[in-house]
């Protein structure tokens, strides 16, 4: 595994603090054409996935690694399909715990 640029585990309001860094988040997809990707985060923000789209159709939810270009939107760099039911509590939880007192323990 290479952990020379990891991507921090983020939702909608973490999204913000790593602007220009590699992030990974969980998407509920709202729409998708030509211009990206629009989704809800797991903790209900508007974001926008620009950049390489996916080959195979998308599930409900979906896991994107790539970079933040603002607060609202990534421009991925790789997809996952986490099929269409996802425990969105879950997930903002684990982003706190890798952004807050257990930091050192997420790469």
């Amino acid at each position: 595994m290479d952990t020379s640029n990891p991507a921090v585990f983020v939702n909608g309001a973490l999204l913000r603090m790593y602007v220009g860094r590699r992030v990974r988040t969980v998407i509920q997809v709202i729409q998708s054409d030509s211009g990206g990707v629009t989704g809800k985060s797991t903790d209900d923000h508007q974001l926008v996935v620009k950049g390489s789209q996916p080959t195979i159709p998308l599930t409900n939810f979906v896991e994107v690694i790539g970079i933040a270009d603002s607060d609202r939107s990534i421009r991925a760099e790789m997809w996952t399909n986490f099929g269409n039911t996802f425990d969105t509590n879950n997930y903002n939880q684990l982003c706190q715990l890798a952004n807050g007192e257990y930091k050192h323990l997420f790469i």
